[in-house]
C-alpha cells in the first residue's frame, strides 16, 4: 500500500499491473522524481517487479519502445541490464490516467537482485564502525570496464530504422533549447552569471563543432551512469535507469561518472582506476579524453537546467547552491584557459 506522496499513483499503478496480466500485488513506493517507481510483489507467483510510471511529455512511446530495443541489444552482448516484461498483447508500455489532464506510460521490469553501489558507499560513510572515508577506486575500476563494454556495443551497433531516441549532440546539450532546459535561465543565477554561462556555452559549442561526431566516440550512451545507477550482486554489476539514454559523446558518459564522484576523498585514484579499466576494454586517445573536463562542466550546466524545469522534485538543502557555485567557477576556469 502506498501512502503520502505515492497515494495518487497507487490506483493507476494497479490498473497498469492488470494490463500486464498481474491481478494483484503488494506495492511499495520506491521513489518519486521525474518518474514514479514502485516495487510490485506478486505473492502468487513469487515474482517481484519494478513498475515505472513515466513522466508525461519526456519521451514519446516510440522513444520508450526504442529504449527496450537497446536494452535487448546490450543484454545480447553480455551486459547486465533490466529485463522488460511485456503485456499479454505484446505491448511493453501501457497508458494509465493519473488525473483528468494527465496520462502516463507505464513500463514493467523484473526486479533485479542486488544493492545500489552508491547507497552502499553512503551507508559505509555513515556507519559508526567506519575507519575512514569511502574509497571508490574499486567500484570505479569496475565501472570503467563496464562503460567501455557498453560503448563497444553501441559503436558497433546499427539501430533498426524504427529506432527513435533523443540526441545529446551540439543542440541537445548546448543549443537554444537544450534537452534538459535552458540552464542559463536558472533562477539561482544572477545577471553576471547568466552572461558568463552563455559565453561558456558558446565556447563549448565551437569546440565541439570543430570536434564533430566521430563514430568511435559518438553513439548511444547511458548519459546518467554513475554509482547510484549501478547494482551489485555477488560481485557482478548491473546498469539501471536508462531514462536519459540517447545518442551522444562517450566523453559525456565518462564525465557524468566523474562529475558525481568528484568530491570523494580518493577521487584521483578512482579516476585512474576507471580510465585504466576503460582502456583495457576499449581504446580512447589522450586527445579524446582531453574533452572530458569540458563535458563535466556541461554536465553541471545540464543539471542547472534540469532543476529549473522540475521545481517539484525535492533537493537537499544547499545542493542547488553547491551546483551553481561549481558551474560558475568551472565557466570562469574554462574562459581563463584553465
Amino acid at each position: 500500500m502506498a501512502d503520502g506522496a505515492g497515494a495518487p499513483y497507487e490506483t493507476p499503478a494497479r490498473t497498469a499491473l492488470q494490463q500486464f496480466g498481474i491481478g494483484s500485488a503488494r506495492l511499495q513506493l520506491i521513489g518519486i522524481s521525474e518518474n514514479v517507481t514502485f516495487r510490485a510483489d506478486d505473492d502468487r507467483s513469487g515474482q517481484s517487479y519494478v513498475l515505472r510510471l513515466h513522466r508525461p511529455d519526456y519521451h514519446t512511446l516510440e522513444e520508450l519502445n526504442s529504449e527496450r530495443v537497446w536494452l535487448e541489444a546490450l543484454r545480447s552482448s553480455g551486459i547486465s541490464v533490466p529485463t522488460p516484461v511485456a503485456a499479454p498483447d505484446g505491448r511493453h508500455f501501457v497508458a494509465v490516467k493519473i488525473a483528468e489532464d494527465e496520462t502516463r506510460q507505464v513500463g514493467l521490469n523484473l526486479w533485479a537482485p542486488g544493492e545500489i553501489v552508491g547507497e552502499l558507499l553512503t551507508a559505509h560513510d555513515k556507519s559508526p564502525d567506519a575507519t575512514g572515508p569511502t574509497e571508490i577506486a574499486e567500484p570505479f575500476a569496475q565501472l570503467g570496464g563496464l562503460m567501455a563494454a557498453m560503448h563497444n556495443q553501441a559503436a558497433g551497433w546499427t539501430p533498426p530504422p524504427s529506432f527513435r531516441r533523443h540526441r545529446l549532440d551540439l543542440d541537445g546539450l548546448l543549443g537554444d533549447a537544450p534537452f534538459w532546459g535552458p540552464f542559463w535561465e536558472s533562477p539561482v543565477l544572477d545577471e553576471r552569471e547568466r552572461e558568463l554561462l552563455i559565453t561558456a556555452r558558446d565556447h563549448c559549442r565551437e569546440r565541439l563543432r570543430r570536434y564533430g561526431e566521430p563514430r568511435q566516440t559518438f553513439s548511444m550512451i547511458h548519459a546518467d551512469l554513475h554509482l547510484a545507477n549501478l547494482l551489485t550482486h555477488h560481485g557482478k554489476l548491473s546498469v539501471i535507469d536508462f531514462d536519459d539514454a540517447g545518442f551522444g559523446w562517450h566523453q559525456y558518459d565518462i564525465a557524468v561518472a566523474m562529475f558525481h564522484s568528484r568530491d570523494t576523498a580518493d577521487f584521483r585514484a578512482a579516476r585512474r582506476a576507471f580510465l585504466h579499466s576503460y582502456r583495457t576494454v576499449r581504446p580512447i586517445s589522450d586527445d579524446d579524453l582531453a574533452l572530458v573536463p569540458m563535458f563535466e562542466l556541461i554536465r553541471g550546466m545540464a543539471i542547472l537546467g534540469w532543476r529549473a524545469e522540475r521545481p517539484e522534485v525535492p533537493w537537499p538543502d544547499g545542493q542547488i547552491e553547491m551546483f551553481r557555485s561549481g558551474v560558475v567557477a568551472g565557466c570562469e576556469r574554462l574562459l581563463d584557459g584553465g
